[in-house]
């Protein structure tokens, strides 16, 4: 299917989309295991919550095919963050993705106007959009501290990694939207197009660096040491 012929309608969910709820967790679950990352798995229930309370956002066809999904979740009054984005594989790879973040970013600024919003992202592609919504990448230190939203990773297959290194890393890459204090959209974008290779070769060494202990001793390819000290201080390496 030419996915750029393909007319989506975006909207925010309501109990008429409750039956969605079960397809949605189960392709989440499909899509982690798939990429073979890790995801902090939902309940059909928790996913139903979110539909209810208006905070979530639904994309179907013109044709009335479910395509996609992604709900808001807050922690302390301070922080939002817009998580569970699925694409339908059908679909992906067409622009939905980035136009679903859009549209529950939107939303987000419109309910809860005074707070940070962030995100946690094990992709380069998630990273890109991000960038266009003018999220910059950020220490976790900088993240909530809320209990609760650090006890939705322990369904993570990466939680003894992120608790190895006593939440201050781990596999996925923070970014945040300050609303008081950030570069305009158009700022991040050209600086994520100026450093996407950088990026690139960081996660993957990122990774690496985390991987070592519970994997056999690898050596990194070459160029790693000096990039590595590149980051080192910033990413708690």
């Amino acid at each position: 299917m030419e996915n750029q012929q393909v007319q989506f309608e975006i909207v925010i969910a309501n109990e008429t989309h409750l039956d969605f709820a079960q397809i949605i967790c189960d392709e989440m679950a499909a899509s982690a295991q798939a990429r073979g990352t890790g995801i902090a798995k939902r309940s059909p229930e928790y996913i139903k919550e979110k539909i209810r309370e208006g905070k979530a956002v639904i994309a179907f066809t013109k044709d009335g095919v479910w395509a996609g999904f992604c709900y808001i979740e807050t922690w302390s009054g301070e922080y939002v963050a817009n998580s569970g984005l699925i694409v339908a594989p059908v679909f992906r790879k067409g622009g939905l993705a980035k136009a679903i973040k859009k549209k529950i970013f939107d939303l987000s600024r419109k309910t809860y106007p005074e707070s940070k919003i962030f995100g946690l992202t094990t992709g380069l592609a998630v990273m890109k959009i991000n960038s266009e919504l003018g999220y910059e990448p950020v220490t976790y230190s900088e993240l909530t501290q809320d209990e609760a939203f650090w006890a939705g990773c322990k369904s993570c297959v990466n939680f003894d990694i992120l608790m190895s290194k006593e939440r201050k890393n781990c596999m996925c890459t923070a970014m945040l939207y300050d609303p008081k204090d950030h570069f305009e959209p158009e700022e991040t974008t050209e600086d994520f197009k100026k450093h996407s290779k950088l990026y690139e070769r960081f996660m993957q060494i990122k990774q690496w660096k985390l991987l070592k202990p519970f994997l056999k001793k690898d050596k990194p390819g070459k160029g790693a040491g000096a990039l590595k000290s590149i980051f080192q201080y910033f990413f708690n390496f």
